[in-house]
């Protein structure tokens, strides 16, 4: 009787447990905010998915949001509100934001001296130099680098042809030089004009940077927080000088300032002969040139020949990947792990044929150097997926998605080349900008006008410093 007994309570027990629902742990939530809606988003969505997949117990989920200024905007309301992405995408310009809110946990800091986070590999000692150098902040490596890019130059190489140019331009001096050879193009109707390229202000901080001067005091505030403009260089006088004579001359196209897309297109569509852009666009532009029917040549971005000292280097553009703070421990630790996975050697070189934007590590390169079937690397945009690149060497193949890579490669880090830092680099950009497009377009007086903008621009950084320094 005893023995029956048993048998029944063990076999309602089994029952009850095998029809009683199952309250399986939830994945963890990992949002992440990025500005990109096209096909780049459409590549994150997927590298999202395949972590997840690779940790269950994980979910991340790419969210769309504006453009670079929009997302930072969004970001401080979901701070006033308490509900937050855990990790955010933040543009060059606004590193000082990201240090002076105090809102992200620095990278190395959540690492803290391991080698490995979940399994994923730190190795610091593999990301080209000048990228690891722009985003570490008093010592500290602080975000994770993603999508880094540096303006290059494009050529329609058959039009130089035409025009007797057998070498591409690599110095201002060559530009105007090309331009006049070009002339007779123009003058036949063959051409709208030499050259067109957006007139944006990332172009002018780079041509200081090649000359190895600073946009403002402390050494771009690399050395110490900074308080002044310093536009009063000759570096800076020179790049407005050089704009001037591109378009006194007839040989540039202007579209207007910020605007990206009209000079894009005048290129694309064979319009004109010489065209620079962030090495983001080296995917598209490589396909509109193979889809007009014209060769396309690359170098880095052309410098002042007369610079003392030569060719320093070029900063780097883009955004890198930051981990907001007050994370529980877990959701934090998962953030990391996401991260270094999301810009490990196979990630951050697939990321590279979706795009155009350069491997952030020097292992992504050398991958792309010697492929091997079943790579699964190129970012197939029609099918959303990731294929085989059907060649053992990438850049031999498409040698123009090399031209970004090496130009950094070869930048010597200092603090012009790491870029500024200071507080007010987003509302300056568009007023030195607008400084060079009125000299370029209407001449003037340059030593005043740089005067008073370098007085307006400091009034702005001190008020700045005053509000969130107290300085």
């Amino acid at each position: 009787m005893k023995r029956t007994l048993l048998f029944v309570l063990l076999l309602v027990a089994i029952t009850v447990g095998a029809t009683a629902p199952s309250f399986a742990q939830e994945p963890i939530e990992l949002e992440v905010w990025v500005v990109f809606s096209d096909h780049r988003l459409d590549w994150a969505v997927d590298a999202g998915d395949r972590f997840s997949a690779l940790y269950p117990e994980y979910k991340v989920t790419m969210v769309s949001v504006g453009d670079y200024g929009t997302i930072i905007t969004n970001y401080t309301l979901a701070r006033e509100e308490g509900n937050y992405p855990e990790i955010l995408q933040v543009v060059d310009f606004a590193l000082q934001f990201a240090v002076d809110t105090g809102w992200f946990a620095y990278a190395e800091d959540i690492i803290d001296g391991r080698e490995e986070v979940l399994g994923q590999r730190v190795d610091f000692d593999d990301i080209i130099p000048v990228i690891a150098d722009y985003y570490t902040v008093d010592g500290v490596w602080a975000g994770v680098a993603w999508n880094t890019s540096t303006p290059i130059m494009y050529y329609n190489v058959d039009l130089l042809a035409q025009a007797g140019i057998e070498e591409l331009p690599r110095t201002w001096a060559d530009i105007l030089a090309a331009c006049e050879a070009l002339q007779p193009l123009v003058d036949d109707g063959t051409i709208s004009a030499c050259a067109s390229w957006p007139f944006v202000s990332w172009f002018i901080e780079q041509w200081v940077a090649q000359q190895n001067e600073y946009m403002v005091n402390n050494e771009n505030g690399r050395a110490g927080r900074a308080t002044e403009s310093t536009l009063d260089t000759d570096a800076f006088r020179a790049v407005a000088e050089f704009y001037r004579e591109l378009y006194s001359k007839g040989y540039f196209i202007y579209e207007g300032k910020g605007l990206w897309g009209p000079p894009i297109q005048n290129f694309a569509s064979g319009k004109v002969a010489i065209h620079m852009s962030s090495s983001a666009g080296a995917r598209s532009t490589s396909e509109s040139a193979a889809a007009a029917g014209f060769t396309l040549g690359t170098t880095g971005m052309a410098y002042n020949q007369d610079a003392p000292g030569g060719w320093t280097g070029n900063i780097l553009g883009g955004a890198t990947m930051w981990v907001s703070n007050g994370l529980a421990p877990e959701v934090e630790e998962a953030a990391m792990a996401f991260l270094l996975w999301f810009s490990n050697t196979e990630n951050s070189a697939s990321w590279h044929t979706a795009s155009g934007y350069v491997p952030v590590r020097n292992s992504s390169i050398e991958l792309l150097q010697n492929l091997e079937p079943g790579n699964k690397l190129l970012w197939d945009i029609p099918s959303k997926s990731l294929v085989d690149i059907e060649t053992d060497d990438w850049y031999a193949a498409f040698p123009n998605y090399l031209t970004a890579s090496t130009q950094l490669g070869e930048t010597t880090v200092n603090n012009a080349t790491r870029g500024s830092i200071y507080g007010t680099f987003q509302q300056s950009k568009d007023i030195y900008n607008g400084l060079v497009e009125e000299y370029m377009l209407n001449g003037g007086d340059l030593d005043a006008m740089i005067e008073e903008t370098d007085a307006q621009l400091t009034e702005l950084l001190q008020e700045y410093n005053f509000l969130f320094a107290g300085e």
